[in-house]
């Protein structure tokens, strides 16, 4: 790989929600057509939280000392250990902020409240102050190893991790598929919206013929891709005006990538460099995942999806193997 570009400002955003907070379930509750019942499992899966944005913060700052500024986006809510979390990013030179939905959507206040993170993530570019190159990261997601400045940009240009693929209406399988039901007269069921169908609505959206399907990574911007594609806002309102997720949508992440694309201004990297959690169902599983991450020198990120859902015992080995990770020197 080409040498980095030296002295370029890089800053991480994160959004966040603690679904946790009475006032917020009351405030979704509002507007949601059907009623959100916070005690079911379904929901807990979806809304809870277990301080992820902290380990999420503390990751960047031990094993990205690259980063200069991280922005933490939410609506009207803090960390509860916030205060802590700035001041030891102040200790280590990094700037800690809390960006409001109210600062982000400034000039859109109409399309407030939103509780759907496509809506949101369309609009971290105009976080005030942001630097040109930053990235994009889920509170769930954490850099777990030491990554450096061109592990997200080369030349100034992003990397881009994934999986070349072909749109699902042009899959040969797919095709196939659809005649057997049109000719057995079956109805196909609406597609439910999921990170591949808003990749793909992304991609289409910058002109590709395929797309590179993207996993649970953090993602590589560039703020000028994002605001000269975004000088008419015609299409950055059709996205904003959904507040809960809708099929229709696009990934802001996604577009950035598939524009960089076309523009032939990034690099590929085809290993996600990724260690993905979705399930905890066996110890000795869990175990063998992070040894395997550990000792793979080219893995660099681990998301932890619904961390909560863990029972005890597997949720206890994953928190001290990340405090030993955090605490180490």
């Amino acid at each position: 790989m080409t040498k980095a570009v030296e002295n370029i400002q890089v800053d991480a955003v994160i959004t966040w929600v603690n679904g946790n907070d009475k006032n917020w379930q009351e405030k979704i509750n509002t507007y949601s057509e059907s009623k959100i019942n916070f005690s079911s499992k379904n929901h807990l899966k979806r809304y809870n939280s277990i301080g992820e944005i902290d380990i999420a913060i503390k990751s960047i700052i031990k094993f990205a000392p690259f980063i200069k500024n991280i922005f933490v986006v939410a609506d009207n809510q803090s960390p509860e250990s916030f205060t802590s979390l700035k001041s030891l990013a102040r200790k280590k030179g990094v700037n800690l902020e809390l960006v409001d939905h109210k600062v982000i959507f400034r000039g859109f206040e109409e399309y407030l409240p939103v509780f759907n993170s496509c809506s949101i993530e369309t609009m971290l570019f105009r976080i005030p102050n942001l630097s040109e190159h930053f990235i994009i990261l889920n509170d769930d997601t954490f850099i777990m190893k030491e990554a450096s400045l061109d592990d997200f940009f080369i030349d100034g240009e992003p990397i881009i991790r994934g999986e070349w693929q072909l749109f699902n209406e042009n899959k040969t399988l797919r095709k196939s598929y659809r005649k057997v039901l049109t000719f057995l007269n079956i109805s196909k069921k609406k597609d439910k919206i999921s990170f591949k169908k808003l990749q793909q609505n992304s991609a289409k959206l910058a002109l590709m013929e395929k797309y590179v399907r993207r996993f649970h990574t953090p993602v590589s911007v560039r703020k000028s891709t994002l605001t000269n594609f975004f000088k008419e806002d015609t299409l950055l309102r059709k996205n904003i005006q959904h507040r809960f997720k809708s099929q229709d949508q696009y990934l802001i992440s996604s577009l950035s990538e598939h524009l960089e694309i076309k523009n032939n201004t990034y690099y590929y990297q085809k290993d996600s460099q990724l260690t993905y959690f979705r399930s905890y169902k066996n110890l000795w599983l869990t175990k063998l995942k992070l040894k395997w991450y550990k000792k793979d020198q080219r893995k660099l990120f681990v998301t932890f999806q619904s961390l909560d859902m863990a029972n005890d015992k597997i949720l206890d080995y994953i928190l001290n193997w990340i405090e030993k990770q955090l605490s180490k020197n």
